[in-house]
């Protein structure tokens, strides 16, 4: 006897102007199923959750919930029927305990209660391993303690379909492990789970089946277990586009950046202060830095940028002290950032990409006695985008225009072609298609191949491993051990990214 059926979608369809987000989707998901739904960036996934969620109303089709056909017009609605969602971004409030954002998603008469709802809080945390205190504020709880959070107040407005985006992207391998724990444990229980993310080894260990979306459409259904990660890379984006860089070991050099002692003081009741970190950095290696988000990363990379500054002699470029430079001395130097926030930090978003090319590269003969070479801006462009295979209509194209990995593909190939002797890159593949981000690896090696030292921070322990000669983490403003990575572990990496590494190994992380 089959599963009884949670949830049908037949023939969705969502067009925008220009796009057809969903271009007649199908989709069936059982009761006490994870069934993962996959896809590149752009690929439709977002939009079918908001049609599922009634964040929007689909053009055409029919979605069919525990066998009844219905038209979900809101969220509202939607967690009335037992559907809710985690977001990959949290919508928690910070100054407010846990109990009162999990009341602020019921209605009154169970929110006003608030000894029974603290109760609840605690049986249900406590009975799928995920203890909560309801009474902490969300502030001084973890990543992996704030998606608990939202978890619960999915359970406690008793979700029997859950859809998570993205869940284990800012979570250690350990929180993984009890994420899973706990989802095959609702599964069991009849809790369905519609699994979106793009960690294909996590889909094949826990999703029972597989839905994979590319351009709109349906490009295949399997079962992830049974397939490869190559297999399933394939349906996703197709035959033609490489899905995995090969990298050779690399002798490293002299020392380029040393980082000794650096501390620093947020003055953000909510940011991350620096403290104690030590660093080496060689030529013609890349080292990565773990990290769950908020533990440090940003304010790291705006010190090494020269956003802030820090004492002369915390570091050492070249032999030469740097702290106190600002961004555009440091340019000049050979130090070049990618920064986490393409639209913002990384380019200006109503600013064509020439003109956004001038903004950092104008060293590169681009000025001359204070005057603007257009025409070499233009060609400097040009070449970005032909050497990066950058997809727009070209130099004129607004950066916003433009999809998250072609923007990303031409901000890390405006920085490659200034020849820097460092680079510091931030999340360089977040959010971006396999093509995209096979295409950004190639570009880091090649830089390093050519001599350049270049710290990657990332929360992809894939792509660290696989890219990096050494890695260390980040938490809490302090730094870890930077270990070989044919000597390094999973799990201890893990235990580094949760702050299990002593004062002492912090201090001689630099060796």
């Amino acid at each position: 006897m089959s599963a009884a059926l949670r949830l049908k979608l037949e023939n969705i369809v969502k067009e925008y102007p220009g796009c057809r987000a969903n271009d007649g989707i199908d989709l069936t998901v059982e009761a006490g199923e994870i069934h993962a739904l996959l896809g590149e960036n752009g690929a439709g996934k977002s939009t079918l959750m908001k049609v599922i969620y009634g964040v929007v109303q689909p053009d055409a089709g029919t979605m069919t919930w525990n066998g009844h056909p219905v038209r979900v017009t809101s969220p509202a609605q939607a967690r009335e029927m037992g559907i809710g969602m985690v977001f990959q971004h949290f919508s928690l409030f910070e100054t407010l305990t846990v109990a009162e954002n999990i009341a602020l998603g019921l209605p009154s008469e169970e929110a006003r209660n608030r000894g029974e709802l603290d109760r609840r809080i605690r049986e249900v945390s406590e009975r799928y391993g995920m203890a909560l205190d309801p009474r902490r504020f969300v502030s001084t709880l973890s990543v992996g303690e704030r998606q608990r959070v939202e978890i619960v107040r999915c359970l406690i407005q008793e979700s029997t379909l859950l859809i998570l985006d993205e869940p284990t992207s800012v979570l250690t391998p350990q929180e993984v492990a009890d994420l899973f724990t706990t989802l095959r444990q609702l599964a069991k229980e009849g809790c369905s789970i519609l699994f979106i993310s793009h960690k294909l080894e996590e889909v094949r260990a826990l999703c029972h089946n597989a839905t994979v979306l590319r351009q709109g459409r349906v490009s295949g259904d399997c079962r992830p277990a049974e397939v490869s990660a190559a297999e399933i890379a394939r349906l996703m984006v197709g035959d033609d586009t490489p899905i995995s860089t090969r990298v050779a070991a690399a002798d490293a050099g002299d020392v380029l950046l040393e980082v000794r002692d650096l501390s620093w003081q947020s003055g953000d009741p909510f940011g991350t202060s620096l403290k104690h970190i030590n660093l080496d950095l060689h030529q013609g290696e890349i080292v990565g830095i773990a990290g769950v988000a908020g533990n440090g990363q940003d304010e790291l990379l705006k010190v090494l940028s020269g956003e802030i500054r820090s004492a002369r002699d915390s570091l050492s470029f070249g032999g030469v002290g740097i702290g106190a430079l600002n961004p555009d001395q440091r340019r000049r130097l050979g130090v070049a950032i990618v920064p986490e926030e393409r639209l913002g930090r990384g380019a200006v978003p109503g600013m064509t990409l020439a003109e956004n090319a001038l903004l950092t590269a104008s060293s590169q003969g681009l000025v001359e006695r204070g005057m603007i070479r257009f025409g070499k801006v233009r060609e400097f462009s040009r070449e970005v985008i032909r050497r990066f295979g950058v997809r727009c209509t070209g130099e004129d194209s607004t950066a916003a225009s433009l999809s998250g990995g072609n923007l990303q593909k031409y901000i890390i190939g405006r920085e490659a072609l200034q020849n820097p002797k460092l680079l510091v890159a931030s999340h360089p593949t977040w959010g971006v298609d396999v093509g995209s981000a096979v295409a950004i690896h190639e570009a880091l090696v090649r830089l390093r191949d050519e001599g350049a030292s270049i710290l990657l921070i990332s929360e992809d322990l894939d792509e660290l491993f696989q890219l990096c000669g050494r890695i260390g983490a980040i938490c809490n403003g302090r730094l870890s051990p930077l270990a070989p990575t044919a000597d390094l572990t999973i799990e201890q990496l893990g235990e580094w990214m949760a702050g299990g590494f002593g004062e002492e190994e912090a201090v001689h992380a630099a060796a």
